[in-house]
C-alpha cells in the first residue's frame, strides 16, 4: 500500500509540473497572438482608390469586400488635412449589397489630402478595420492621423479573444465529461462537469460584454455602456450568446442519470443547440457551402468536445481513483474516441478545403500554416492516443483471464466434477485441474496457461473451494503497472490536446486562406499603376512633319479616365499641332469608336471625360493634324482591366 502511495505522489507531482508548464506555455501563446487583429473579411476594392488625386470632391466612398459585412453607427470617419472631422452620411450597403459599405460626402470639403478610417464587422463576427487617403486638387502638405478607436483598442481585442479560449475550454469540458461519465458509468471526473459549466458560463457573459467594445475598438470600460449593450443584444453575433447563455441555464436544471428515449432526445438537441451558437457566428456561416459548412463545424465541435473532454475525465478518474475505473470503461471510451477521431478527420479535411481555397495557401497564409501546426499536432495526438489503446487493451486481458479463471473455479464439486477432471486438461497447457479448485498453471503475457499448481501473477495465491473471496491476482501483468502506463499517455495525450485546442481557436480568428488569397490579389490590383503611357510614332511625309505623340491614360481601368496627351517633334522637344483627335475602340464586342474629346492647353491636350464601359484590349486611334492640309492616323493597343 506505501509503494502505490508513493508512487501516486510521485505521478502527482510529475503532473503538478507538467500543468505548472503547460500552462505558462498556453498563457504565453494566448497573450502572445490574443493581441493580433484577425479579420475574415478584407478590403477588395475602394472608390475612390487609396492614393489618388481627384479634380473635385467625389460624392461618396464606396468599399468593397470579399465577403458581407455589418455596418456600424460610425463605420466611417473622414478627416481634413487640418485633422478636423468631417460631417458625413449615415453608412449604409451601396445597392443593398452586403459585402459593400458606402457613406456621402458633402460638396465643401475643400482641397487637400483626406484620410478615411473604416471599421466594419466581417459576416462571420470579426472586426474589421484600415484606413485610406485621397486627395482634392493636389496633395497637400500633412495629412491627419487616424484615431486611436479606429485602430481598435488592444485591450478589448485581447480580454476578447482569451475569453474565446476560456469558452472553448468550458464546453470540451462540460461535453466531453458529460460523455465520458454516460459511456463508461465512472463517477470521479463528475466535479469536471460542474468546472466546465461554470467556465462557459463566465466565458460567454465576458463575451457578450465585451462584444460591443471589440465591435467598435474601443476600451474595456464601454462593457457596461447600456447603448452599446443593447446595441449588441439585436447583433447576430449577440443573439447567439444570449441563445448560448439560455441553453446553459437549461443545462443546470437538467437530469444528470435520468433515462429514456426522451430524456436522451431532449439531450441531444440541447448538444446539438449549444454547439450550433459557434457555427452561427464563426467561419462556418460566411463563404462558401453556408448549409454543409454549419452542419460540418456542429459535428467537428462535438467530436472535439468528446474527445477532448474526455481525455480530461479519464485522466481524472484514473489519478483519483484508479481502482473505480475498470478496463471495460476504459476501453469503451477508447472506442467512443476512435469515432470522435474519425468525426474530426473527415470534417476537418471539408473546412480545411473550404478555408484553404488553394494548396499553394498553406504555405502563403498565417490560415494555412495554423492549419498545419494542427495538423502536426493531431498527428502527434493519434500518436499518444495509439499508446493509450495498446495500455488499454493490456489491462483488459487479465480481466478476461481472470473471468476465466472465475468460470474455472465456480465448477461444480463432487463425484461428478472428479469425473469430469480426472483426465488432464491439454487445452489448458499440462497439469491437472481438480474440483477442489485447485488452479493449475502460469500466466504470462500471451494468455496461455501452463506450469504445475501454482498461479503466477504480480502476486502469487491460490484459490480453493468456491468463489468466496477477491479475484484471483492478475495472471499476466500489474494492473497498477498498467494504469500507471496508462495515465502517463493519456497526460501525454491531453497535453497535445490542449495545444490542439489552442491552435483551433486561433483558426477561428485567423483570415480563411481563400479570403486571404483574394484579398492579396485584390491589393496587387490596386497596388499597379495608376496611369498607363503609349508612345506613337508618326510621320505625315512632309518636312519637319514627324514625332512622336505621348498619351497617358489615367487610370487606366474600366469606368472613368483622364487623358493628356503631348506632341514631340523632330528635335524631341515640344511641338505644337492644330489638331489631335483620340478615339478607343472595343471590336471584340463592337463598341466605338469613343471619341476622347481632347481639349488644347498651350501644347497639353487633356480630357476628363473617357468612360471605357468594358475591359480588354482597346484600340488607340490618334488623328494629327500638322497643316491645314497634312494629317496622319495612326493607332496602338492598350490593355484595360
Amino acid at each position: 500500500m506505501r509503494r502505490r502511495d508513493v508512487g501516486g505522489q510521485r505521478d502527482g507531482g510529475r503532473v503538478g509540473r507538467a500543468a505548472t508548464l503547460l500552462g505558462t506555455v498556453v498563457l504565453l501563446i494566448l497573450f502572445g497572438s490574443a493581441g493580433s487583429a484577425f479579420a475574415h473579411a478584407a478590403l477588395k476594392g475602394a472608390d475612390p482608390v487609396d492614393g489618388t488625386v481627384l479634380k473635385k470632391a467625389p460624392a461618396a466612398i464606396t468599399l468593397t469586400f470579399t465577403e458581407s459585412v455589418g455596418l456600424l453607427d460610425d463605420s466611417f470617419r473622414v478627416l481634413d488635412p487640418e485633422n478636423r472631422r468631417v460631417h458625413i452620411g449615415e453608412p449604409q450597403h451601396a445597392g443593398g449589397r452586403s459585402e459593400t459599405a458606402r457613406v456621402t460626402l458633402p460638396d465643401d470639403m475643400g482641397t487637400g489630402t483626406f484620410t478615411v478610417g473604416w471599421r466594419v464587422v466581417s459576416a462571420d463576427s470579426h472586426p474589421v478595420s484600415g484606413a485610406l487617403t485621397f486627395s482634392i486638387g493636389k496633395p497637400s502638405a500633412t495629412t491627419a492621423v487616424i484615431p486611436t478607436q479606429a485602430a481598435g483598442d488592444t485591450a478589448s481585442a485581447t480580454l476578447y479573444d482569451i475569453a474565446r479560449y476560456f469558452a472553448y475550454g468550458g464546453l470540451a469540458l462540460l461535453l466531453g465529461t458529460m460523455v465520458f461519465s454516460l459511456v463508461t458509468g465512472v463517477e470521479a471526473a463528475r466535479g469536471l462537469l460542474l468546472t466546465g459549466w461554470w467556465t462557459l458560463l463566465a466565458s460567454t457573459i465576458a463575451l457578450l460584454l465585451l462584444r460591443g467594445p471589440y465591435e467598435r475598438g474601443g476600451g474595456p470600460a464601454a462593457a457596461f455602456d447600456p447603448s452599446v449593450l443593447a446595441e449588441t443584444a439585436t447583433s447576430r453575433p449577440g443573439v447567439t450568446l444570449l441563445v448560448r447563455l439560455v441553453l446553459l441555464a437549461g443545462a443546470a436544471f437538467f437530469p444528470v442519470r435520468a433515462g429514456g428515449r426522451w430524456w436522451k432526445a431532449g439531450g441531444g438537441l440541447l448538444t446539438l443547440a449549444l454547439a450550433g451558437t459557434w457555427a452561427a457566428a464563426e467561419h462556418a456561416s460566411a463563404g462558401v457551402q453556408v448549409p454543409v459548412a454549419m452542419v460540418s463545424a456542429v459535428l467537428h465541435l462535438l467530436a472535439m468536445a468528446a474527445w477532448l473532454g474526455g481525455l480530461a475525465a479519464l485522466l481524472t478518474a484514473l489519478y483519483r481513483a484508479p481502482e473505480e475505473l475498470p478496463a471495460s470503461a476504459v476501453t469503451r471510451f477508447s472506442r467512443l474516441a476512435l469515432t470522435a477521431v474519425t468525426v474530426l478527420v473527415a470534417t476537418g479535411v471539408y473546412q480545411s478545403w473550404r478555408g484553404l481555397g488553394s494548396l499553394d495557401a498553406l504555405a502563403t497564409t498565417s490560415y494555412g500554416r495554423l492549419l498545419v501546426a494542427k495538423l502536426v499536432a493531431v498527428l502527434l495526438l493519434l500518436a499518444a492516443a495509439t499508446y493509450s489503446r495498446r495500455w488499454t487493451a493490456r489491462l483488459a486481458a487479465p480481466v478476461e483471464r481472470r473471468a476465466d479463471v472465475r468460470e474455472r473455479v465456480l465448477e461444480p464439486v463432487g463425484a461428478a466434477a472428479d469425473a469430469e477432471v480426472s483426465g488432464t486438461d491439454t487445452s489448458a497447457g499440462t497439469g491437472t485441474d481438480t474440483s477442489a479448485g485447485t488452479g493449475t498453471g502460469t500466466g504470462s503475457d500471451s494468455g496461455a496457461e501452463t506450469g504445475t499448481g501454482t498461479e503466477t501473477g504480480s502476486d502469487t495465491a491460490t484459490e480453493t473451494g468456491p468463489q468466496s473471496g477477491p479475484l484471483p491476482p492478475t495472471a499476466g501483468g500489474d494492473p497498477g503497472a498498467y494504469r500507471r502506463g496508462l495515465r502517463r499517455s493519456v497526460l501525454a495525450e491531453a497535453i497535445v490536446a490542449i495545444v490542439v485546442l489552442v491552435i483551433t481557436t486561433l483558426l477561428t480568428g485567423t483570415q480563411p486562406g481563400r479570403a486571404a488569397t483574394e484579398a492579396a490579389a485584390s491589393a496587387a490590383e490596386a497596388a499597379r499603376p495608376m496611369a498607363s503611357t503609349t508612345v506613337i510614332p508618326f510621320d505625315v511625309g512632309t518636312p519637319g512633319g514627324h514625332g512622336k505623340i505621348q498619351i497617358e491614360l489615367t487610370p487606366g481601368r474600366v469606368g472613368e479616365n483622364s487623358v493628356q496627351a503631348v506632341i514631340f517633334g523632330p528635335d524631341g522637344g515640344l511641338a505644337t499641332v492644330p489638331e489631335l483627335r483620340l478615339t478607343f475602340t472595343l471590336e471584340k464586342q463592337d463598341i466605338g469608336p469613343l471619341d476622347a474629346k481632347l481639349a488644347d492647353r498651350g501644347g497639353y491636350w487633356t480630357s476628363d471625360t473617357l468612360n471605357l464601359p468594358l475591359p480588354g484590349t482597346w484600340t488607340m486611334k490618334a488623328t494629327v493634324r500638322t497643316t491645314d492640309i497634312d494629317q496622319i492616323t495612326v493607332s496602338r493597343t492598350v490593355r484595360i482591366e
